[in-house]
């Protein structure tokens, strides 16, 4: 293997790729970044057995098409460290990578090329296009509402929903839920159920943005591929039943108030300051056209806001985790926000007013 390329068309391909691979490994190789050039096509690519992303770029000169593996982060360190325009030649020399530039000289270990697992190509049962800006924005609209490290393994991912003419993203940590629905014109019959972990759908949409050039998704059994531009990104699937969100909607609530999202939020945040730094807990007290937000902590300090809202109804006193708040507010797009409650110890619903794509709910909490 022998080929020459500018280090502009290597980072960026290398840098998603090697955002996949994890620093601690269970498997030497699944450090390493596989490189393989024919023709002017350099392919890279990068595992963690869960998910795999290959970046193609096209070489400015191929002496010898090959193979090889070689340390992910050292040699993205490298090539960021080279000036800009830099030419970057790599070649094999007995069993080592040898990059050079300019004055630089840089010999990296390679291991075996047989030793790179790829994941499997599970028959793709159903294929289909979305716009890469629908995926990315109910990616955006959800994500922030995925567990971390839950037992209930299924939460920590996001649920996608396919159905014809409509996609759908559904995320919940078991204290809040977002869901977010966009119309798409895609033929699914019947519809199409999968949960996609956490750190897939994290690096998949670091590869998408807001444009109309389709993304070509293939869904199996067992594994999700996305193709988008000059990357291929495969997925395992997490195999469990995700709870029935339907049910966790709350319906019914009868106190409606609408405020300014930006100023609600930073009210939210000015009295999160005080709040407890283990609960995060502030209250809410509405009344008719004003919203006191109120915290305090151990050491009997106290944060109180008051902000105007559109409400004319029964004074209620509700306690919530503020970041939960803060994280909805972030997520909706709109410039004012609609926010329903039942009572005390019921779930709130926020949306932007009147409804829209999105839906978030969010659990409440005793004070």
């Amino acid at each position: 293997m022998k080929f020459s390329i500018s280090r502009e068309a290597l980072l960026r391909p290398l840098a998603l790729v090697a955002g996949v691979v994890e620093r601690r490994q269970t498997l030497p190789v699944l450090s390493n970044v596989l490189i393989q050039v024919d023709q002017d096509q350099l392919a890279l690519t990068g595992t963690d057995l869960e998910v795999e992303l290959i970046g193609r770029t096209v070489a400015s000169q191929v002496d010898e098409p090959g193979a090889a593996t070689v340390p992910a982060r050292k040699l993205m360190d490298i090539c960021k460290s080279l000036p800009d325009q830099a030419e970057i030649q790599l070649s094999l020399e007995e069993g080592r990578a040898v990059l050079r530039s300019g004055r630089s000289r840089f010999t990296l270990s390679t291991l075996p090329v047989a030793e790179f697992p790829n994941i499997e190509d599970s028959q793709g049962s159903v294929e289909l296009s979305l716009p890469r800006g629908v995926l990315k924005q109910l990616i955006d609209a959800t994500s922030f509402a995925m567990a971390q490290q839950d037992v209930r393994y299924y939460l920590n991912g996001m649920l996608l929903e396919i159905r014809s003419n409509l996609v759908r993203a559904v995320a919940t940590d078991g204290h809040r839920l977002a869901v977010s629905s966009r119309p798409a014109e895609v033929q699914v019959e019947p519809a199409q159920k999968l949960i996609v972990p956490r750190k897939g759908i994290l690096e998949l949409v670091r590869l998408l943005d807001d444009g109309e050039e389709p993304v070509s998704l293939t869904l199996g059994a067992s594994h999700v591929r996305a193709h988008t531009g000059d990357f291929t990104f495969t997925s395992k699937l997490v195999d469990g039943k995700f709870p029935d969100y339907e049910r966790v909607v709350p319906r019914g609530g009868d106190k409606i108030f609408i405020a300014d999202r930006a100023e609600l939020r930073q009210v939210l945040s000015r009295t999160a300051i005080l709040s407890n730094e283990k609960y995060r807990g502030v209250r809410l007290n509405l009344e008719e056209g004003n919203l006191r937000v109120m915290a305090n902590n151990p050491e009997q300090e106290e944060a109180e806001e008051n902000i105007a809202i559109e409400y004319s109804g029964p004074a209620m006193e509700i306690g919530f985790n503020v970041g939960y708040l803060v994280d909805v507010l972030n997520a909706i797009d709109e410039d004012r926000v609609q926010m329903t409650l039942a009572d005390p110890n019921s779930s709130a619903l926020m949306e932007e007013p009147g409804g829209g794509d999105a839906l978030y709910v969010v659990m409440p909490m005793r004070l």
